[in-house]
């Protein structure tokens, strides 16, 4: 089969790799008519290259029709259209039972002292290959795969259940915003576009989105979302005060994570461990490694005393310095952690199933690329460039052709 592989630090290359089998009898095989790339995907790209190897299959949101099951998997059968939960999780441990599914106790990553393992994650996250492919392997199929209508929808309509949606539903849920309350979101990317959508379908008064990307702010602007253009605002945290009555809003989502802009240290430091040897980088990242925290610093500043920080944004650095002086003395809740997406699943399925479309999920993907094309459109991804907002892939276009877009 053809996959995008990764092959060194912002290099990437579609391979043919042999098929995916049954390995275990919780095991399924799916054949993917889409996967999307993720903002996280970057961190791969351009960071985290020491924890990967030549080859390894990136990707963590996909979805399509099974091909194959063990004889552990019941719930499923043959010709299911299903979408993948990132999360490879078991559905029966403690952590599971508890909705804690990025912690599962069958699935964790005990080597490295990590949680549930993760499609397409380096070997952080158990080094499983991931779905930017024509088929994948899905372990723990007995519990994780969401079976969904074969009704003819694009795809577009489910395949956000991967990963999009529930991180976006958890960070809004996180963020304790009060009904009719005031709720700033931190970056406009897929995440943040849904979160603020999310935000305002359960009840807050007010969203406010933030970002310096023309089309990402255009795009929350069509679905009622208050946005701030932060090139136009020196100091966004005085900003934010004088439009909550002085005071902050009670809620602050940061959908930004390690990337952030204005973290130009970190940024240096994420460059140059990413050039040195892996076992040196991997010292790094594990002993000394910081993140850029111009975003998080931001939601800190921004949101009210006794208010609420909600990260969704991902995060990797083991010594990043905290303003604990400011988070005590605002006494501030921070809620974190990457989605338990098996646990929202029931909360979104039904909302996005709806003709009305009341999260507006097909309008979030700008462009749909053939598989093949998949080393390019990282790099449109991660320099913004052509408007790109959320890119899908579809292993059964031909290659090279103009990409589709959505405005």
């Amino acid at each position: 089969m053809r996959a995008l592989t990764w092959q060194g630090t912002e290099k990437l290359s579609v391979q043919t790799v042999p098929d995916p089998t049954i390995q275990e009898p919780t095991d399924a095989v799916v054949r993917v008519t889409s996967t999307a790339i993720c903002g996280s995907d970057l961190h791969l790209y351009s960071t985290l290259g020491m924890f990967l190897e030549a080859g390894d299959v990136l990707g963590h949101e996909a979805m399509g029709y099974v091909e194959a099951v063990g004889p552990g998997v019941t719930r499923l059968k043959v010709g299911d259209r299903v979408v993948v939960p990132f999360v490879i999780a078991c559905g029966d441990c403690l952590m599971c039972r508890q909705g804690l599914t990025t912690q599962c106790e069958t699935t964790q990553v005990h080597e490295h002292q990590k949680g549930a393992a993760l499609f397409g994650y380096t070997t952080l996250y158990g080094q499983v290959p991931g779905g930017q492919a024509e088929y994948v392997r899905v372990p723990q199929a007995q519990f994780g795969p969401v079976v969904v209508p074969d009704d003819g929808s694009p795809d577009e309509r489910y395949l956000y259940l991967s990963d999009v949606l529930p991180t976006a539903w958890q960070a809004v849920e996180y963020a304790n915003v009060p009904t009719g309350g005031t709720v700033v979101v931190l970056g406009l990317g897929p995440i943040g576009q849904m979160a603020a959508r999310v935000a305002a379908y359960r009840g807050a008064g007010r969203v406010i989105g933030v970002d310096l990307v023309t089309e990402r702010l255009a795009m929350a602007r069509r679905h009622g979302i208050d946005v701030l253009d932060l090139r136009d605002h020196d100091d966004l945290a005085a900003s934010i005060r004088d439009l909550t009555d002085g005071r902050g809003p009670e809620s602050v989502i940061d959908a930004v994570g390690m990337e952030a802009h204005g973290s130009p240290v970190a940024e240096a430091v994420h460059k140059v461990t990413a050039m040195m040897p892996d076992a040196v980088g991997r010292t790094m990242m594990d002993k000394a490694g910081i993140d850029r925290l111009a975003a998080l610093h931001t939601a800190i500043a921004v949101v009210r005393r006794g208010g609420t920080v909600s990260l969704s944004g991902v995060y990797g650095g083991a010594a990043d310095p905290m303003p604990l002086m400011q988070l005590f003395d605002k006494q501030l809740t921070v809620r974190m952690g990457q989605a338990n997406v098996q646990h929202w699943v029931p909360d979104l399925l039904p909302l996005v199933e709806r003709d009305d479309d009341p999260l507006g999920v097909l309008d979030l993907r700008t462009h749909r690329v053939s598989l093949e094309d998949a080393p390019a459109m990282y790099e449109t991804f991660q320099k913004k460039q052509d408007g790109c907002i959320k890119v899908v892939l579809d292993p059964h276009l031909p290659a090279a052709q103009p990409p589709a877009r959505t405005l």
